[in-house]
């Protein structure tokens, strides 16, 4: 395992600033931008339209997939490649053949975009919606329990995200799924997407052991890619069974000559995509593997987090959402006596410390990376207290 201060000299975006906010957008190690370049500078070289150059995106989808697959558990043919989390979960949104008497249940910690599909596919098809309280459950109760209890008869679909957003709460992914898949009164086996916004690249993911459906995922973040890619993992077993929304010539069959649909995840992807940033992710998933396994990196970031954590709760004036040590790099909390959580993140940034207000609660988020340094979390404890 490198030093942590050595490995961090490939993070440039590091050195000027003490970023806290990973959960919205990773730093891009150098090693990462240079493929960019280099990829782009090969595309002008050997020409963009050509039989070399297919040869070579072909190659490119095929190793970023490989890389994709070998972080999170899974083959590389149940990855479709997207540009981010809202894409991935809108292609098995809208690739579901909705029922009129269908039920999609929601939990009250989902994404405003992943919401809004789903109000959307509501208005369209009169699908009926179904919010299940999970921020309740972070210091008390099951979540596991709470959303069987929203179950029905009518229920087709539920959309959870494995690491909640706001809270930082890490939800039971294979319980989950298995309450799903075997309630009793379902004609149909209901099926779970999941939004793994903040859990991919920062927490241990075994997706085919967990029995998910679906589960979508961006590149941008914990795995500090490039934006611009995301992916989706599809069941196996579910991959044709899932219409496409989206279409394009890199979805279909060719050694067909009717041309359908891929019978892979490649049936999801439309056309061309800007290649190069699949090797950018490809690079930073290899320069966080070079670190540690992501059993390591998760290790790190759950004693740093609990570190914050700690720390944060003696100050007075600041009350932690979450009352128990964090499960995962999401650090949220209060701030008492009257003060504007919008107002201190203004502040702190001014000072060089980047972290993040939150909406639903209305709160502060800090996201501990394994990346993140102790002297860091000392350094926005003292700021902190003094702006307190």
């Amino acid at each position: 395992m490198q030093d942590i201060q050595q490995h961090r000299q490939q993070f440039l975006g590091l050195k000027d600033k003490f970023y806290f906010n990973f959960g919205g957008q990773g730093i891009l190690p150098q090693s990462a931008l240079q493929k960019i370049i280099d990829s782009y500078e090969h595309i002008d070289k050997v020409g963009p339209f050509g039989l070399k150059m297919n040869s070579w995106i072909e190659e490119n989808i095929s190793t970023a997939k490989k890389s994709i697959a070998s972080e999170i558990g899974v083959t590389s043919e149940s990855i479709t490649l997207t540009e981010n989390v809202s894409v991935s979960c809108n292609i098995p949104l809208w690739g579901i053949e909705w029922q009129k008497e269908d039920e999609i249940l929601l939990t009250d910690a989902e994404h405003y975009g992943i919401i809004a599909i789903v109000k959307e596919i509501s208005r369209r098809f009169g699908v009926k919606i179904v919010t299940c309280p999970i921020i309740d459950t972070l210091n008390h109760d099951n979540p596991v329990e709470v959303i069987k209890n929203h179950l029905t008869p009518h229920t087709r679909l539920v959309v959870i995200s494995h690491i909640l957003w706001n809270t930082g709460q890490v939800l039971p992914l294979k319980e989950i799924v298995s309450v799903c898949h075997n309630y009793t009164y379902s004609q149909q086996q209901i099926q779970v997407l999941v939004d793994g916004a903040q859990s991919v690249g920062s927490l241990p993911l075994n997706l085919i052991e967990s029995e998910v459906d679906f589960y979508g995922c961006t590149g941008h973040k914990w795995l500090c890619g490039a934006a611009g890619v995301g992916f989706l993992y599809v069941r196996q077993d579910l991959i044709t069974s899932v219409s496409p929304t989206f279409i394009g010539w890199r979805g279909l069959n060719y050694s067909k000559t009717d041309l359908p649909f891929a019978d892979d995840s490649r049936r999801y992807e439309v056309a061309t995509s800007a290649y190069p940033l699949f090797t950018a992710l490809k690079e930073a998933i290899a320069v966080h593997q070079q670190w540690g396994t992501i059993e390591q990196r998760y290790h790190r970031i759950c004693e740093l987090s609990n570190y914050l954590w700690t720390q944060l709760t003696k100050i007075e004036g600041i009350e932690c959402l979450k009352h128990t040590a964090p499960e995962s790099g999401l650090v949220s909390f209060y701030l008492k006596n009257g003060k504007d959580a919008n107002k201190m993140v203004k502040i702190l940034e001014e000072k060089g410390f980047y972290l993040r207000t939150l909406v639903n609660p209305y709160c502060l988020r800090a996201c501990i990376h394994y990346l993140t340094l102790e002297t860091e979390i000392e350094a926005l404890i003292k700021v902190i207290k003094d702006e307190n």
